[in-house]
C-alpha cells in the first residue's frame, strides 16, 4: 500500500478507539458533565446568593443611614426645643422678678406716703396745741380745747392745704 497503512491494524485501532470513546462517553464523559452542571449550577446559586446577600447589606445600610438620618433630626429638634424652653423660663423668670421689683417699690411708695401722712398730722396736732398755747398766753383765758383746734385746723386748710390723694415724689 502506498500510504504506509495496514489496514487490519488499522481496523483494530479504529475498533479499539471506538469501544474506549463508548465506554469513556458512558462512564467518563456524562458523570464528569453531570458534575461539572451541577458544579456550575453551585457557582450560579452562590453568585446569585451573593448578589442577595449584596442586596441585604445594601438594604441594611441605607436603613440604618436613614434611622442615623432620623436620630441625628431628632437630636437637633430636641435641642431646639430645649433652647425654646429654656429661653421661655428665662423671660418667665425675667418678667417676674420685674413684677416683684414692681410690688417692692409700689409698697415702699404707699408706706412712705402713710409715713408722711401721719408725720403732716402729727405735725398740725403739734401745731395746733402750740398755736393754743400761744393764743392762751396772749389773751389770758382758757378757750375750749374742742374749739380751738378746729378753728386751727380750718385756718390751715385753707392756707397749707395737702393734697391727701396725690403722693408726693
Amino acid at each position: 500500500m502506498g500510504i504506509g497503512l495496514d489496514l487490519p491494524t488499522f481496523i483494530g485501532q479504529l475498533v479499539s478507539f471506538l469501544i474506549l470513546l463508548a465506554v469513556v462517553t458512558r462512564f467518563g464523559y456524562r458523570p464528569i458533565r453531570r458534575a461539572m452542571d451541577e458544579r456550575s449550577a453551585r457557582i450560579r446559586e452562590s453568585v446569585e446568593q451573593a448578589e442577595q446577600a449584596r442586596l441585604e447589606y445594601e438594604r441594611a445600610r441605607m436603613q440604618a443611614q436613614q434611622e442615623l438620618d432620623d436620630a441625628r433630626q431628632e437630636a437637633h429638634r430636641i435641642l431646639v426645643d430645649a433652647g425654646a424652653a429654656r429661653d421661655s423660663l428665662l423671660e418667665a423668670a425675667r418678667a417676674e422678678a420685674k413684677q416683684e421689683a414692681r410690688d417692692i417699690i409700689e409698697t415702699a411708695r404707699a408706706q412712705t406716703e402713710e409715713e408722711r401722712q401721719a408725720m403732716v398730722t402729727d405735725l398740725r396736732r403739734q401745731f395746733a396745741e402750740a398755736a393754743i398755747v400761744a393764743a392762751e398766753s396772749v389773751v389770758r383765758e382758757t378757750l375750749d380745747a374742742g374749739r380751738h383746734r378746729r378753728l386751727i385746723d380750718e385756718v390751715l386748710d385753707e392756707r397749707l392745704p395737702l393734697e391727701k390723694d396725690q403722693p408726693r415724689p
